[in-house]
C-alpha cells in the first residue's frame, strides 16, 4: 500500500512568479507612448528651430531656397502632428498595431533627421560664422533633445544623428575653409559625445524598468502576503467572537447551578443552628462568590481583547454609581470590620458610565480584599479642568519594584496571599481590565502606594454637565439579617434548581413566595379572577426565560395588572451588556449570577425599605 505524504503547497502567486530579468526589454508599447509623450515638445522645438533659421537667414537665402525648404517642413510637422492626433483618437490595441505605429514614429524621425541635415548643407554655405554657429547649435540642439525619445532605440538614434550632422560636415568639407577638419572633428566628438549619452540615459532607463519589475515582483507578493493575512485575521476574528460566544455561553450555563448553589446553601444555615453547618455554608458563599468574580474577569477581558466593548460617553452624577457601589460591597466590607466611605457623590462626570462602574467596581474589591483594618474611601473631586475618581485604602501596600507590573494579565504581587480561604487572589486579572478600559476612554490612570501603609489609584475624567437630582440616597449599613414577615415575593425563574433555592432561602426569611416558571404561568396567575391574588410586594426575574421572552417582559405583564409601583429585581448571567441603561429605563435593578445571599439580602432591603434584624 502507498503512503499518503501530506506537503503544504507553496501559495500559487508566489510559486509561479516570473524571475526577474537581467537585461530589461523595453515593450513595443512603452516606447510607442514615450514618443507620443513627448511629442507636443518635439513639435514645439521644431517650430521654435525653423523659426531661427528663418530669423538667421532671411536675408542670406533666396526665396527659391527659403520658401521649398519651409514647404518641406511644413509638410513633415502636419504629418507627425496629424499621427499624433490620430494616436489620440484611436490607440492600438494589438502588438501588430503598436508594431505599425512605432514604424510610423521611426519614419517620422527619421525624416525629420533628413530635413535638418538638408538645412545644414543649404544653408551653411549662405551665411557669415553667427549664421554658422547659430545653425550648429540648432542642430545640435535637436539631436539632444532626441535623447530621452529615442534612448530605447539607439540604432535609430544614430541613424537620425548621422543624418543631422553628416551633410553639414560634407559641406563644411567641401567649401575648404580653415579651420574646416577641425570643426568636423568637433562635430565628431559632439556626435561621439551625445552618443554615449544616449547609451547612459538608456542604461538608466534599463535600471529604473529593472528596480520597476522588482517592485511589481515584491507588490505581487505583498498583495500575496496581505490575502493570506487577511485571511488570517478575518479567521482570528471568528476565532475570537467564538471564544467569545463560548466564553458568555459558558458563563451563563455554569452561573445557574452556582446561583443555585449559593440559594440552597443559605437556605440550609436557616435549617441548622450547628456552627460546623455554618462554617461550611460560609466557605460555600465565599467559593460562589469567588468563581462568579473568575468567570467576569474572563469574560470582560475576552470582550474587550476581541473589540466587543466601546466607550459611549455621556455627563452623568457620580453618585449614581456610588449607590450601587455602597450596595454591592457595604456588606462585605461590614463583615471585615471595614468602613467603605464615598465622597464626591454631587460631581458631574462626561465618561461612558459602565466602563466607570466596571472600573471602580475592580478597584474597590482589590482594595476590600487586601484591607484587613481601617476603611476604603472612594473618592471624587475637581483638580483644574479634570475630575479626580479615587480609590484609597489602608491594605498591605505594593511596593515601587512592582507597581509597573500590577496592570499586566495573570500578575499578582508576591507575598500578598489571602489570609482565609474566602479572600482568594483570583486570576489577576482586575487590574488589567482596569487599564484596558481607562485605554478605552482615553481617561489617564496612574497609582501612588507604600508597602503597609496602602494604595491609591486616580483616575483622571472630564467634567460633566449638572442633570436631575437623583433618587434618594442609601443606608451607610448593609443588612446583616432581613425579616420579610407579610411581605409577597413573586418569583420568575425557569431553571428548576435555581427557583427551589430561592423559593427555601424566601421562605426561610419568612416571605410569602409565589414562582413561576414562565411569563406565560405568572400572567395567566396576575390576570385569574380569583379573589386571592394580591399585588406582590417584589418581583424577581430571570432575564434569560421561555421561548425568546425576556424578564423585561415579565415585569411589564405584572406591572400591567398590579400597578407600576412595583419594585423588581432582575437576576442575570451576562455581564457588561447595556442591562444597567435598560434597568434605568424600566426602574428595576440588576444582579449578576451567582449572587451569594448577603448580596440578596441588601438588595431586597434596599428595594422594600425593610429595616435589618440585629
Amino acid at each position: 500500500m502507498e503512503a499518503n505524504v501530506l506537503t503544504e503547497p507553496a501559495p500559487p502567486a508566489l510559486a509561479q512568479a516570473p524571475a526577474r530579468p537581467r537585461a530589461p526589454v523595453f515593450p513595443v508599447s512603452d516606447i510607442v507612448k514615450g514618443t507620443f509623450d513627448f511629442m507636443p515638445a518635439t513639435l514645439a522645438g521644431y517650430l521654435a528651430g525653423i523659426g531661427i533659421v528663418v530669423l538667421l537667414y532671411w536675408g542670406e537665402a533666396p526665396a527659391t531656397v527659403m520658401l521649398p525648404w519651409l514647404g518641406l517642413f511644413g509638410v513633415v510637422w502636419l504629418a507627425r502632428a496629424w499621427t499624433a492626433h490620430r494616436f489620440k483618437r484611436v490607440p492600438p490595441q494589438s502588438g501588430v498595431q503598436w508594431e505599425r505605429w512605432r514604424s510610423w514614429c521611426n519614419v517620422g524621425t527619421l525624416a525629420s533627421g533628413m530635413l535638418w541635415g538638408l538645412t545644414g548643407w543649404v544653408f551653411y554655405p549662405m551665411g557669415d560664422r553667427i549664421q554658422e554657429i547659430g545653425l550648429l547649435i540648432v542642430i545640435y540642439s535637436f539631436c539632444v533633445a532626441g535623447v530621452p525619445v529615442l534612448a530605447t532605440q539607439p540604432r535609430i538614434y544614430l541613424v537620425f544623428a548621422t543624418l543631422c550632422f553628416a551633410p553639414l560636415a560634407a559641406r563644411i568639407a567641401m567649401e575648404g575653409r580653415a579651420y574646416a577638419f577641425e570643426l568636423i572633428g568637433i562635430l565628431l566628438i559632439i556626435i561621439s559625445l551625445t552618443t554615449v549619452l544616449t547609451r547612459r540615459y538608456r542604461q538608466a532607463l534599463e535600471r529604473v524598468l529593472e528596480l520597476k519589475l522588482h517592485a511589481d515582483e515584491l507588490l505581487s507578493r505583498l498583495s500575496v502576503e496581505k490575502q493570506a493575512a487577511d485571511a488570517a485575521r478575518r479567521e482570528a476574528e471568528v476565532a475570537n467572537r467564538a471564544k467569545t460566544q463560548f466564553f458568555t455561553a459558558a458563563s451563563h450555563d455554569l452561573r445557574q447551578p452556582l446561583h443555585a448553589m449559593g440559594l440552597f446553601a443559605e437556605a440550609l444555615r436557616q435549617k441548622s443552628h450547628d456552627d460546623e453547618v455554618a462554617q461550611l455554608v460560609n466557605s460555600i458563599n465565599a467559593s460562589v462568590d469567588a468563581l462568579e468574580e473568575l468567570f467576569s474577569e474572563l469574560l470582560d477581558i475576552t470582550r474587550i481583547d476581541s473589540g466587543g466593548v466601546a466607550a459611549h460617553p455621556q455627563h452623568f452624577e457620580i453618585g449614581d454609581i456610588f449607590r450601587k457601589l455602597r450596595l454591592h460591597f457595604e456588606p462585605t466590607a461590614f463583615e471585615k470590620g471595614l468602613s467603605l466611605r464615598l465622597r464626591g457623590a454631587k460631581h458631574k462626570v462626561f465618561a461612558d458610565p459602565l466602563l466607570v462602574e466596571r472600573i471602580l467596581r475592580n478597584l474597590v474589591s482589590n482594595a476590600v480584599r487586601y484591607t484587613q483594618d481601617g476603611s476604603v474611601l472612594v473618592s471624587c473631586r475637581q483638580r483644574g479642568g479634570r475630575l479626580l475618581l479615587q480609590v484609597w485604602d489602608t491594605g498591605v501596600g505594593i511596593s515601587q519594584a512592582e507597581q509597573a507590573r500590577i496592570f499586566e494579565e495573570f500578575y499578582q504581587v508576591p507575598g500578598t496571599t489571602a489570609r482565609a480561604a474566602h479572600e482568594r487572589k483570583g486570576l489577576g486579572l482586575g487590574l488589567a481590565i482596569v487599564k484596558r478600559l481607562a485605554d478605552l476612554m482615553d481617561a489617564p490612570l496612574s497609582l501612588r502606594s507604600e508597602p503597609g501603609r496602602g494604595t491609591v489609584f486616580t483616575l483622571e475624567l472630564p467634567i460633566g454637565k449638572a442633570l436631575a437630582a437623583p433618587l434618594g440616597s442609601m443606608s451607610k449599613k448593609g443588612p446583616v439579617g432581613l425579616t420579610l414577615d407579610g411581605r409577597t415575593i413573586v418569583v420568575v425563574e425557569d431553571e428548576p434548581a435555581v427557583r427551589s433555592g430561592l423559593e427555601a432561602l424566601l421562605r426561610g426569611w419568612g416571605a410569602t413566595m409565589l414562582s413561576f416558571d414562565s411569563v406565560a404561568n405568572c400572567s395567566a396567575w396576575a390576570h385569574a379572577t380569583d379573589p386571592a391574588v394580591v399585588k406582590p410586594d417584589l418581583l424577581i426575574v430571570d432575564y434569560r426565560l421561555e421561548n425568546g421572552k425576556t424578564g423585561v417582559d415579565a415585569i411589564n405583564v405584572l406591572r400591567g395588572r398590579f400597578g407600576e409601583d412595583v419594585p423588581a429585581i432582575m437576576v442575570t448571567g451576562s455581564t457588561m451588556t447595556g442591562h444597567d441603561q435598560e434597568a434605568q429605563e424600566k426602574n428595576f435593578h440588576l444582579l449578576i449570577k451567582p449572587v451569594v445571599p448577603n448580596k440578596l439580602r441588601a438588595m431586597i432591603a434596599f428595594k422594600l425599605h425593610v429595616k435589618p434584624r440585629a
